[in-house]
């Protein structure tokens, strides 16, 4: 299974709501990382995008989200600074450790790369910290308003065009920025630190890496993005941080497992293992892996569709597929099929005069599956027969018919 995208929001320290979304790996989660976009970017930059879903796939759950103001988050960005940045990836690990688990690494781009230096002494759990093209002090960015330096000093702000899109940068920003000791906090980290940069970066100067480098204590490293460019908006080269990243960080997050090792499962059998002493469960089938869990409000962590999901999965699937080799076989023009599917535990007042088994409070399960044919050029009669072939798919056949579950103690 793909890794899956969970959308959320939680409040900064202003209580305002901050949006973000949470990349899962499908299988085991070796650890949680939290992203810092670039400055007056946002989640859904398509390079924190793809690095997130890469680290995913490598088993590390990847939390982005949009600072205050900016994106899908509330608040106005002209009361922002480099500060309000870092209390918002203060707020964000404290999510993560009060719904997830406590963030073990920080990955910021460009100006992110900054504050998630200066926040990782108030996220104790992080065990290693990254940046992507970094400046070495919050101030780099100053240069940015030098057509508006004047203005903004004289009359305490002004519009300032950024990438295209217009901002309006207040006095306080840059008295913020200026404020800042970044090499106070990169000599102070004491955790594994890897800097990606690349040579010919025109926003970020190499040398700033170098700057951030002499700063460092070990253990630090350094990797060449060689031709990428300062927003690394080629997939090839998100692909290569993420990969490179996630090699890197496992050293420091003391697995035992990677999401390749698993038990043997013979062909034709499901083996079910427990992942924690809650809900989330990992679930194995021939080759296959993925997670089932609950919802948060049931207590879980919502790592995976819950039981009743895999249920009415498994039988949308099924009623798909042998409609689709039934049309195949009768070669008849179908180009999608859609199978939606709801469970519900209802009253049924004359189920015990027709015969129906019902629990101690005379309810039934019922499933209402709902089958889309995008066929136009079938006709009714047609259309009508593939319906009537959805009922023919051996899943629907096994919940109709009479269920013995015979349950055994393993050795």
């Amino acid at each position: 299974m793909s890794p899956q995208r969970q959308k959320l929001t939680f409040e900064n320290a202003q209580g305002q709501a901050l949006s973000g979304l949470l990349e899962l790996p499908a299988g085991p989660v070796l650890g949680y990382a939290l992203f810092a976009h670039c400055f007056t970017c946002g989640k859904d930059i398509r390079s924190a995008s793809r690095i997130a879903r890469t680290l995913a796939g490598q088993g590390i759950a990847t939390l982005r989200f949009d600072f205050t103001g900016l994106g899908s988050s509330d608040g106005d960005f002209a009361n922002t600074n480099f500060s309000s940045n870092v209390e918002d990836l203060v707020a964000a690990a404290d999510y993560l450790k009060a719904h997830h688990e406590a963030p073990t690494m920080l990955i910021g781009h460009s100006l992110g790369g900054a504050a998630v230096l200066a926040a990782a002494a108030q996220v104790p759990s992080a065990k290693a910290v990254i940046t992507i093209g970094a400046p070495s002090e919050p101030g780099h960015v100053a240069h940015l308003f030098d057509g508006a330096r004047e203005e903004i000093e004289q009359e305490g702000e002004a519009n300032v065009s950024l990438a295209g899109r217009p901002f309006r940068i207040r006095r306080q920003f840059l008295e913020d920025i200026e404020a800042h000791n970044l090499a106070r906090h990169i000599r102070n980290l004491r955790r594994p630190l890897l800097i990606f940069h690349a040579p010919m970066d025109q926003t970020v100067s190499i040398d700033e890496a170098a700057v951030i480098y002499q700063h460092a204590m070990h253990p630090k490293s350094f990797v060449s993005l060689d031709d990428a460019d300062h927003l690394v908006t080629r997939d090839a080269d998100a692909a290569y941080i993420a990969d490179t990243l996630a090699a890197w960080v496992k050293r420091y997050l003391e697995v035992d497992s990677t999401p390749g090792d698993r038990p043997v499962v013979q062909q034709g059998h499901v083996l079910v293992t427990e992942q924690d002493e809650a809900f989330t469960r990992h679930v194995y089938a021939d080759e296959h892996h993925w997670l089932a869990d609950e919802p948060t409000a049931m207590g879980g962590k919502n790592l995976g569709p819950d039981p009743y999901e895999h249920l009415l999965a498994a039988l949308g699937t099924c009623t798909s597929m042998t409609i689709r080799m039934y049309a195949n076989r009768k070669q008849w023009p179908v180009e999608d099929i859609q199978v939606s599917l709801t469970h519900d535990r209802e009253h049924c007042a004359d189920c015990e005069a027709s015969g129906l088994p019902t629990d101690s409070q005379g309810r039934i399960d019922v499933i209402r599956r709902t089958v889309q044919i995008n066929a136009p050029k079938l006709n009714e009669e047609q259309h009508q027969r593939l319906l009537e072939i959805a009922d023919r798919c051996p899943v629907h056949k096994t919940l109709t018919n009479t269920i013995r579950i015979e349950t055994n103690v393993g050795a």
